[in-house]
Formats: C-alpha cells, structure tokens, sequence
C-alpha cells in the first residue's frame, strides 16, 4: 500500500470513528434524556407529554410520552395538537405589530378609542390606558368579572363595569389578565377587517407553514389531545372536553370586532408541539424563520423587552430562574388540566416547548413545577 492510500485510509478510518463516536454519544444523551423524562413523569403523574428542543434555529430533538387518550389508551404522537393555553397570547401580539408595522395602530393608542366603549380606571378617570399597556398586563384591568365576553367591561352592558379595574394606577402595577387579550383580539378585527381566527391562520400560520388555529371546526378533532384535569382531594383525574367546544351557535351569530372572545385570543391556540417549537424559532430569530419574516426585528425585540417588573413585556416574559444561570424568553399556559412552556435564550439561539395534558405537580410563579424539571433534563442533556 502506497503512503497514499495508507494516508487515506487512516484519514478515513479516524472519520469514521468520529461519525460513530458522534452517533453513540447523541444515543447515549437522548436514552440519558428519555429515562428521566419518563422518571419525572411517574413522580408527577403525568398522562402525556410533548416536548421539542431547537438549537441555532432547528428541532434537534422532538418525542411524545404518555397517553393521548386514557379511555382508550391511544399513546401521544408529535402529530398530535393540543390547546395551548396562554402561549396564545402570543399569537394575537404577533397579529399586532404587523398592523402596527403596517401604520394602522400605535403601541400607545388609547384603548378606549380602539376598541370603541370607554375603558377607564373609575379611579383615574384622565389616565389614559394605552394598548402597551394591555398586552403587559399593567393596564390595571381584572377578570373578577369575567373574560368570556367583552360585556363584562363595557359601560353600556355592566352596571358593575367598575369592579374590572384595581385600585392603582394603570401602567403602574402588574396583574396578569386574560380580559385584556380578549379585547387585543377584538382591536385586531376592528382594524384589519378580518375575522381573529382567520387573520391568525392567514397572516402567521399560512406563511409559516404550520397545522393549527384558533377555531375548532377547521382542525381535525382526531388529531385533539384529551386534557386532563386533575382533583387533588381524591388524587385522580378527569377529561375536560369543554377545552374543544366547538360554539357553533356562537360563531353562527358572530359580531366582527365584539363577540372575538369567543375564539380566545387569550388562550385558545390548538398546535402540536413541534410546530409550536417552529414558531417560536421565529421569535428567537427576531422575527423570522426559514427566510420568511413575520415581524421586524423592532417588533420583535419590543415583544421581548421588559416592561413590567416581574419580567413581562408584550406577551413574552423574561424569565432568570427557569434554569439556573440562563436569561429565559417565553411564556406558559395552563387551563382545562394542560400545561404547557415556550422558552427560547436569544443570544445562545436554543429553545423547548414542553406541553403535558395532565399533571399532579402544582404550578409555582407561572410555571408548572413538572415542566420546569423536563425542560432543565431537556437543557442538561441536550444543549449544556
């Protein structure tokens, strides 16, 4: 054998082994990863959960654990969708600032003015509540009376409209409100002219090519992942099929820029946990994924910006004790027995979307303490 072909050879060989080497090491983290997934699921007696890990702007890593059914003991698969929750709300700012882009609306913009009723603290009549202020929670509105409608709030419909504001000043506190998303919803509507549910798919969806929405009728129910809430009196749980009520009836006698709570901006998103990873890379990509910008690079850095004291900016919260020694972006939901995370670290461009459809474990300042544990395993064992 001439040098150089032994030169070849050993070059080869030495890649060879590299490329096995590689390979084992990567099965290696992902059984280190699914073993304590599936340790973590048992101490918090967890039905299903979806997870998907993105690092410089793909999904390294994505798996379903669990059931999606319990009845009918049918496993969870990525392709499945679930109703996210609050992580919608991120949606419905996204739909924002391309109309504020666009030069329909201001960041400032006196709510009352958008939305076309009075919204005014009773307390500080001559302090305007602007729309930053909604999205970041510091509009110093409540949902003591209710979210499910924007009747709750108007003037013209609630003799107690006044009991939706607290005592303080707006743009002054933090109080989280799912009342104000619903009206963010209703201002997309009025200044787009397109239904909420439709511009969403549209407008962000379409172009990202993602499987999901806000109307369930347009989805396919076979794909629904059951939730399941959980009764800690008598440590058990059950199916909460109301998480995917069609309202028919509703949305047969729909008023444009009015009855949009009916679709939930604040929290009514259906989506599989890759595609939910595939859109928050375009957050974490300031605005664009794959070559298609959804939103300027300004837009996006004012959804991440702090505005309110504990973190929240518009619809994305900075969160620095999720994983220790990690700045975190993101936002969690839980309703009807789900939970559900979306964090992304900006900088080092890795990020997890963690989601189960029932958990014994308690949420703990915003975020359930079980989804806390996976998405750190997820961090040690895939990206540190």
């Amino acid at each position: 054998m001439t040098t150089m072909l032994k030169n070849i050879w050993k070059k080869a060989t030495l890649t060879t082994f590299a490329v096995v080497a590689f390979t084992l090491s990567g099965q290696a983290q992902e059984g280190k990863t699914e073993s304590d997934i599936q340790a973590i699921m048992q101490q918090h007696d967890m039905v299903g959960l979806s997870v998907a890990v993105v690092k410089k702007g793909e999904i390294i890593y994505a798996k379903s654990f669990g059931l999606k059914d319990v009845e009918s003991q049918a496993p969870l698969t990525n392709n499945d969708i679930f109703r996210i929750a609050s992580i919608s709300k991120s949606f419905t700012v996204t739909a924002l600032m391309q109309l504020i882009e666009a030069g329909k609306l201001s960041l400032n913009d006196d709510v009352s003015e958008l939305v076309g009723f009075k919204v005014r603290n009773p307390k500080y009549p001559e302090k305007v509540i602007t729309l930053r202020m909604m999205l970041s929670h510091t509009s110093s509105i409540n949902d003591s009376q209710g979210y499910f409608t924007l009747d709750t709030i108007d003037p013209a419909k609630n003799p107690n409209w006044e009991a939706c504001y607290n005592d303080y000043e707006p743009g002054t506190k933090y109080e989280y409100c799912n009342l104000g998303f619903n009206m963010a919803g209703t201002i997309l509507e009025k200044l787009s002219g397109e239904r909420f549910d439709q511009y969403v798919k549209r407008h962000i969806l379409n172009p990202l090519g993602l499987y999901g929405g806000y109307q369930v009728d347009s989805l396919d129910a076979s794909r629904f992942v059951t939730l399941y809430e959980y009764n800690p009196d008598s440590a058990s749980f059950s199916p909460s099929p109301s998480a995917y009520a069609p309202r028919r009836e509703e949305i047969s006698r729909y008023r444009m820029g009015y009855t949009t709570p009916i679709f939930s901006p604040t929290g009514g998103m259906k989506m599989s946990a890759p595609d939910l990873a595939r859109y928050m890379t375009m957050h974490m990509n300031q605005g664009s994924y794959k070559g298609t910008r959804i939103i300027s690079r300004k837009s996006a850095r004012q959804m991440q910006a702090k505005i309110a004291d504990n973190g929240y900016g518009l619809a994305l919260k900075t969160e620095s004790n999720l994983i220790p020694g990690k700045s975190m972006v993101g936002h969690t939901g839980n309703a009807y027995g789900l939970y559900s995370a979306m964090f992304f670290q900006p900088k080092e461009q890795f990020g997890f979307v963690v989601i189960t459809n029932g958990t014994s474990a308690p949420e703990v300042n915003e975020y359930n303490l079980a989804l806390a544990e996976v998405l750190n395993s997820l961090y040690n064992n895939l990206i540190k």
